[in-house]
């Protein structure tokens, strides 16, 4: 957590905490949680809470259903469309804005190994984190916190989309190599090149998750 965070109201705190809960693919999509049971977990009264759930449901990551309780979101297609659509705009306004050297190709460079290792595991709900935070570590070339904010949503969302489907090799294995490619682009200072890999490579994923999704449905 960093000093901005610290200076953030509690239940804006407790409300990023679970959002990088959802990224990190801890919350299954349809999931009920306990108001009970996530207060005792962040320490935080019942009226606290509510305003956490309140911020995460206006956010469009959590449902309430009168009489229900809470669920965790479960983002559709049409969602998606939407996910991506944002995702060109935000990181490729974060490749135009990069520079040389820049701290954020550290971090890139460290999920894409992270992502090398949880692929020698088998593992890949790792896989999939560390190229949820690779990109998330991308937007930080921009070096705009609103706009960071704005892609932690969008990431959070798109994680639960991924929660619908199966992690597995197909689905990851696959940007391990390209998140490497790109990052090298970015290193190179190669902006025209690297927003034509970004281009192909947003393309190709969502095409995959609308497949995935379109099979499931089906």
């Amino acid at each position: 957590m960093t000093a901005r965070d610290d200076d953030l109201p509690l239940a804006e705190r407790v409300a990023g905490t679970i959002r990088d809960g959802l990224i990190a693919g801890r919350f299954a999509p349809g999931e009920r949680l306990s108001e009970q049971e996530v207060a005792a977990r962040h320490g935080i009264s019942r009226n606290t809470l509510r305003e956490v759930f309140r911020l995460l449901t206006s956010q469009g990551l959590l449902t309430h259903i009168p009489n229900r309780g809470v669920f965790v979101a479960s983002p559709d297609a049409a969602a998606v469309l939407d996910i991506y659509r944002a995702r060109r705009v935000i990181q490729k306004g974060a490749v135009e804005a990069s520079t040389p050297g820049h701290p954020a190709f550290a971090r890139m460079a460290a999920f894409v190994a992270a992502g090398e290792a949880g692929k020698g595991l088998g593992d890949w709900r790792q896989v999939g984190t560390a190229n949820m935070e690779f990109h998330r570590a991308m937007v930080e070339l921009c070096d705009s916190p609103r706009l960071s904010a704005c892609f932690d949503l969008i990431l959070a969302e798109l994680r639960l989309v991924f929660g619908r489907l199966e992690d597995n090799a197909h689905l990851h294995a696959p940007y391990i190599a390209l998140n490497a490619a790109l990052l090298a682009r970015l290193q190179a200072g190669d902006r025209a090149a690297a927003l034509r890999d970004l281009d192909a490579y947003l393309t190709r994923s969502e095409r995959s998750v609308l497949a995935v999704l379109q099979r499931k449905k089906g």
